[in-house]
């Protein structure tokens, strides 16, 4: 259900979005066109800054295409579409030495479909992955029988700004989605070599925990040139929320090995590609970016000064980076986070407190530490979608420290409030599709009627019923996480479940077993009762 709920949401988002209105669309398309047709490397041409790459003359293209970028009242009317005659059979791309893991599973569909159409099935198959990922984090984190609060958590990886990223052809979607399924999925695989009997551990097998974590741990390694610093750093987070006891086990087990020795090769392709194409090592020159030749602590300064706008951006800063939402459309995303972190702040241990100040510490300090290092080479080029893997990990990691023993008090509000927190994100999205589709349909300088009236541009299928199709999915999916909420108590979602009505109009699951195995169903009912 979460990979179908996905799935529908990006897809929404693919259609909605004019072709390469999403950062950087045009260079990544470009090089997955380029590199299905075996041309991994492109070539230089004198006078062309960027690495060239050939394009077949059904993907011809003019910067015309993109008349809107930057001019926020300028419908996506262009009179130019991918494929005309008069277009250039080249592409300059900035992305030529990217790692070409993601560009192969997403450039294929360009070897059947032609213009506008190859780049939408592009976006659809990304969007597709993006889910796979989305729906292998759901199906982790509900496995545990401790497992309440994990649906509103989660719910903040099918936020409109992840949505719309895995709808296009970007790897930057695909890293967030990986980097959600490995944070649960690591955080279960210790709980399980915790060896505890509290209902926190997995249902789940070892072996198939530690297949989630590989996945998305070589996926997020290969999916841009800064994966491997992403996955030390979500590994080490992991391992100190669990305790070195734990951690210990893990490496004291054999059978560990082989996941972690598949892990390291992808981590050493994806370090090997990088330094060797050396899609890090390039000088920017002064026209490129702001503050290039600037030293380490200029660069943390203004990283550091300008986190506000970054985390504004990663909530929802949609095209390139030219169509923010209403100032207040922002306060029902920042109402619902905050109801999470607070109420994981207030019901936290010692521990868990350090493990939410760690997780929190990181997502401020990281931008600001990566872009400072890097900014005598490269300029200012961060942006707040860079640091959602890292935002997610604070949703998680919160909704994971209320679903354990320290948030036990509060597991009968959790179905309330995640109808609540999650009603207020749908509008959110609700608000943000219709933005954006009113921003390309028109341009922000019209009013809503001329939508209805004389539209300049319309979306496959029309806006109106992609409007319709994404508000639906959207509260669809709020109701099914309040489900979740309900039945994932002690009990566990899974297995055969009755809810019961209680005089205050609470539903209090009551758990029934499948099988002879009376030890577990005293105990599922004891944790009912206590629950």
């Amino acid at each position: 259900m979460a990979f179908l709920f996905f799935a529908l949401m990006s897809t929404a988002w693919a259609l909605a979005s004019p072709i390469f209105s999403v950062p950087d669309e045009n260079a990544h398309a470009a090089k997955a066109i380029a590199q299905v047709r075996g041309d991994v490397f492109g070539h230089q041409v004198p006078g062309v800054k960027y690495t060239v790459v050939d394009l077949p003359p059904e993907y011809s293209y003019s910067q015309t295409i993109v008349c809107f970028l930057s001019k926020p009242e300028i419908p996506a009317a262009c009179e130019f579409e991918l494929g005309d005659n008069g277009g250039q059979r080249w592409f300059p791309t900035w992305v030529s030495s990217y790692n070409p893991l993601y560009y192969y599973a997403v450039g294929w569909p360009t070897l059947i479909l032609d213009g506008s159409a190859g780049i939408y099935a592009m976006r659809m198959v990304s969007g597709l992955l993006c889910a796979a990922f989305a729906g292998l984090a759901f199906q982790v984190a509900m496995s545990a029988r401790r497992s309440r609060w994990m649906p509103l958590g989660l719910a903040f990886v099918f936020t409109p700004m992840i949505t719309y990223l895995s709808g296009s052809v970007n790897p930057n979607g695909i890293e967030i989605a990986a980097a959600a399924a490995l944070w649960i999925s690591l955080l279960r695989l210790l709980q399980q070599f915790e060896g505890s009997d509290d209902g926190s551990a997995s249902l789940l097998s070892r072996r198939y925990l530690w297949f989630a974590v590989t996945l998305s741990s070589v996926v997020l390694a290969t999916a841009r040139s800064l994966g491997p610093l992403w996955l030390v750093l979500i590994v080490l987070i992991c391992f100190f929320a669990s305790g070195w006891h734990t951690v210990r086990k893990l490496f004291s087990t054999g059978s560990s090995y082989t996941g972690l020795g598949i892990v390291a090769v992808g981590g050493v392709f994806s370090i090997t590609w990088t330094l060797s194409g050396g899609s890090l090592s390039g000088q920017a020159e002064a026209s490129d970016a702001p503050l290039v030749g600037a030293s380490f602590l200029q660069g943390f300064a203004t990283i550091l000064r300008s986190t506000p706008d970054y985390v504004v951006q990663a909530i929802g800063f949609f095209g390139w980076v030219d169509t923010p939402l209403p100032e207040r459309a922002y306060w029902l995303f920042i109402a619902a986070f905050a109801i999470l972190i607070l109420l994981a702040f207030a019901v936290a241990g010692r521990r868990n407190l350090l493990v939410l100040a760690v997780v929190i510490s990181a997502a401020i300090l990281v931008p600001p530490l990566v872009q400072g290092y890097s900014v005598s080479q490269t300029g200012i080029i961060w942006q707040g979608r860079y640091a959602l893997f890292l935002y997610v990990g604070v949703a998680i990691l919160a909704a994971w420290v209320l679903s354990g023993k320290d948030g036990h008090h509060l597991w009968n509000l959790a179905p309330r409030l995640t109808v609540f927190a999650g009603s207020s994100l749908a509008v959110y999205g609700c608000i943000a599709f219709f933005m954006v589709l009113k921003r390309y349909v028109v341009g922000q300088a019209q009013g809503v009627d001329a939508m209805f009236n004389t539209p300049a541009w319309q979306p496959p299928l029309g806006w109106m019923f992609l409007m319709v199709a994404f508000a639906i999915t959207s509260f669809a999916f709020v109701m099914w996480c309040t489900r979740l909420a309900v039945l994932s108590d002690s009990g566990g979602v899974g297995r055969a479940e009755k809810t019961t009505i209680s005089a205050v109009g609470e539903v209090i699951p009551a758990v029934t077993t499948g099988g002879n195995n009376s030890r577990g169903a005293k105990k599922n009912g004891a944790s009912a009762i206590d629950a």
